[in-house]
């Protein structure tokens, strides 16, 4: 297993610090080119094409990954399944932009929703090739075209944005690059269509993908409520704002946490009956991103301004204390996003289904109070005591119900992180403000920060840790 984590984890890393280096550079590009305004008629649009893009799932993509019984001949059934799912979703797309309209008050989101009909399309269509790939562990492709993907749709979007196409920069930059990811995916599985298919092979996995598509569902909404309703009853800058303060909070997701938890799934289902190893992976897996986030969530707190200027630029100053405010979230939600992986891995969708309602609940109760307190910033609060009780309550369905342990047993694994923010929270509390600009102001605040995180290494053990868990990723045995 050790071996496939490495490789795994190899070109998994190459994929994802490299998408996340074209996105911060798009963004840090087309942020000062358009404006809030223009972006947060994007941000509105993409709660629905998120939407769509979950539907033409079904819950399909896990399910072909974990059940490994799938011969190539049903899996060209289910692609054939999806290809007439992808068309529909994408008609029905089509049409949206007109109640879209009259949801939000503006015009504009006809002619979008026409473009995205593409997207929505080609972003179906790729899910089984895809999935197929992971089955099959072949990670060095599936991150090599997504790069591609992310480098093709940036460089298209910032060539139309210099030449004045507003918006439609960003809507026709995503759409090239769901028409180039599914090509290659499709190419590579050499996947057949046919008009007509089995409905057995369906079936076969039916009950995984259910309850997959349940939980994708209902998170759906707690996840993207928030900017629905903010894109309703606020104004677009506010959408704005708000949109980019909660995707720059989930950059170290991308940048730390999506390198492991992608793989999760794919390497541990192979051991779906041995719940004692895979509760070890997951509390080796906590400990390491605690270790990561927990000081990490303190830094940006207090770097929240340097952090939003460099990299937007001066007209995204709205952004700055939402962005505060989700910082103390990081970590949580970075530990919670490797949940999904564990209860797949275990073939405990049932359990997964029920922390996403719970989830749910929590979310919209913590966004709708934002909402009725009428500021951004209220919405990032009571989300931040949202995720904060989503944390225990699937931790506790994790290590109680699947893994039959108890929660003690975890938050031990956090003991050590939480010493490392509060020697991080101690050292900016005293810190004095800095009379320098933006840029050399966040590289103090940085060096700050990575000092006291060492030096907290070393007091707590950590760095010990680390340095062993380094071990087993070169293939050391335990």
């Amino acid at each position: 297993m050790m071996e496939q984590f490495k490789h795994a984890l190899f070109y998994t890393a190459i994929g994802k610090y490299s998408i996340v280096v074209v996105q911060l550079l798009v963004q840090a590009v087309l942020s000062r080119i358009l404006t809030p305004a223009e972006y947060g008629i994007v941000a509105a649009v993409n709660i629905f094409l998120v939407f769509f893009q979950l539907l033409a799932d079904f819950g399909i993509g896990p399910a072909v990954i974990q059940n490994k019984s799938l011969n190539k001949r049903e899996l060209n059934d289910i692609f054939s399944f999806s290809l007439y799912v992808a068309v529909g979703l994408g008609v029905v797309f089509f049409f949206l932009g007109y109640p879209m309209s009259d949801f939000y008050g503006n015009t504009v989101y006809i002619a979008i929703s026409r473009i995205l009909a593409v997207a929505v399309f080609f972003y179906g269509v790729l899910v089984v090739p895809q999935s197929i790939l992971l089955r099959e562990k072949n990670f060095r492709l599936v991150n090599i075209t997504t790069v591609t993907g992310a480098l093709v749709s940036g460089a298209i979007s910032i060539g139309l944005a210099l030449l004045g196409f507003s918006y439609y920069a960003i809507i026709i930059g995503n759409t090239a690059r769901a028409f180039i990811m599914f090509v290659i995916f499709y190419i590579k599985t050499d996947t057949k269509l046919s008009l007509k298919f089995n409905w057995a092979p369906l079936k076969k996995i039916f009950a995984f993908s259910r309850n997959q598509f349940l939980f994708n569902f209902i998170n759906y909404f707690s996840r993207n409520l928030d900017n629905l309703l903010i894109g309703r009853y606020f104004s677009a800058s506010a959408l704005a704002y708000y949109d980019k303060a909660y995707q720059v909070s989930l950059y170290p997701n991308q940048v730390l946490t999506s390198l492991v938890t992608s793989v999760i799934h794919p390497i541990l289902s192979d051991y779906e009956d041995e719940k004692e190893r895979i509760k070890r992976v997951y509390l080796r897996i906590s400990n390491l991103l605690a270790t990561l986030g927990m000081p990490l969530s303190v830094f940006l707190f207090f770097a929240a301004e340097e952090v939003i200027l460099f990299l937007f630029g001066g007209q995204w100053d709205g952004s700055i204390a939402a962005f505060q405010i989700l910082a103390l979230s990081i970590w949580i939600q970075m530990i919670l996003s490797s949940t999904g992986g564990i209860f797949q891995s275990g073939n405990r969708t049932d359990l997964l289904l029920l922390s996403g309602i719970l989830s749910t609940a929590f979310n919209i109760t913590g966004i709708v109070i934002g909402i009725l307190m009428g500021q951004i910033e209220y919405v990032a609060g009571f989300l931040v005591l949202a995720f904060s009780l989503n944390f225990i309550q699937a931790n506790y369905l994790l290590m109680i119900k699947m893994f039959k342990s108890n929660l003690l047993e975890f938050f031990k694994v956090l003991t050590q992180p939480f010493i490392l923010a509060v020697m991080q929270a101690g050292a900016f509390w005293l810190l004095p403000e800095l009379p320098l600009n933006v840029f050399f102001s966040l590289v103090v605040k940085g060096l700050v920060f990575l000092i006291i995180w060492i030096i907290g290494l070393f007091i707590t053990g950590e760095f010990k840790r680390l340095k062993l868990e380094l071990q087993r990723a070169r293939g050391i045995k335990e």
